[in-house]
């Protein structure tokens, strides 16, 4: 037999590494990750208009950056950039889609209306326990931002920033990242709920213990649609629309003799 007739052995290939999703600790670290990303895309901001102002660094020309509604209009559109960045690396290390990872797919007309109806009745329900304690409905930080936001000319940017951005922002965070890999690792879908609830609650340091009641409930009934719907973007549907109408009230109350 000569070396021609020799038959010829394919060479095997190279098994091709199966996506996966970041358990319990993979999802936490890259968690951690993609919060400090939302914070340095913020921190950018904040920086380049401290920077603009002619005026001498010091702790008045911060308090009064970070008071300005254009300020934090702009930090909170720049957070979604930057988190979109750090769970795309995220994802691409675990060789999935982005999409898919975050379960940004569609879900029925049902879920949306139902989704809807009940989260005007709770946050109705907060509502009427704050009236009831004697508390205002909406937080003084909303008020003296949105007329901070007025006065600079940038209101539509600040309704654009919390009625769009934020809940992209969050969404992807809480609801899409760490809820999709701590649904699947010991906590399953009801610790997973709970745990990214609470984180979501930790990241508005902004209001009193009070409103924290309030977010934590609402991030659970968004975890229960997430769970349900397996869609990320019908939770961020319902935090756009929680915060519209929260916005809409705020200018309502900042319209009234007094405010």
């Amino acid at each position: 037999m000569t070396l021609l007739d020799t038959p010829m052995v394919p060479a095997e290939r190279p098994v091709a590494k199966p996506p996966r999703v970041w358990k319990f600790i993979g999802t936490s670290l890259w968690g951690l990750f993609a919060f400090a990303a939302i914070f340095l895309g913020q921190l950018t901001v904040v920086a380049y208009y401290v920077l603009i102002k002619d005026a001498p660094l010091d702790a008045s020309l911060l308090t009064t950056t970070l008071s300005s509604g254009t300020t934090i209009a702009m930090s909170v559109i720049m957070g979604l950039p930057a988190v979109c960045l750090a769970l795309w690396l995220a994802i691409w290390l675990a060789r999935m889609r982005f999409a898919d990872y975050l379960a940004l797919r569609g879900t029925s007309w049902q879920n949306f209306v139902w989704g809807t109806v009940c989260l005007v009745l709770l946050v109705g329900c907060w509502d009427l326990l704050s009236r009831a304690l004697g508390r205002d409905p909406s937080p003084g930080f909303m008020l003296d931002v949105l007329k901070s936001a007025r006065a600079d000319g940038a209101l539509w940017l600040l309704v654009l920033a919390f009625c769009v951005g934020a809940p992209m922002t969050e969404e992807f965070f809480a609801r899409g990242f760490l809820y999709r890999g701590w649904s699947e690792s010991f906590l399953r879908p009801v610790g997973a709920i709970v745990l990214s609830s609470a984180v979501w609650t930790a990241v508005h340091l902004q209001y009193d213990w009070f409103f924290f009641g309030e977010i934590f409930s609402i991030g659970l009934l968004f975890g229960y649609f997430r769970y349900r719907s397996q869609s990320t973007w019908l939770t961020i549907f319902l935090h756009g629309l929680n915060n519209l109408a929260a916005t809409v009230q705020t200018l309502w109350l900042a319209g009234q003799p007094g405010n």
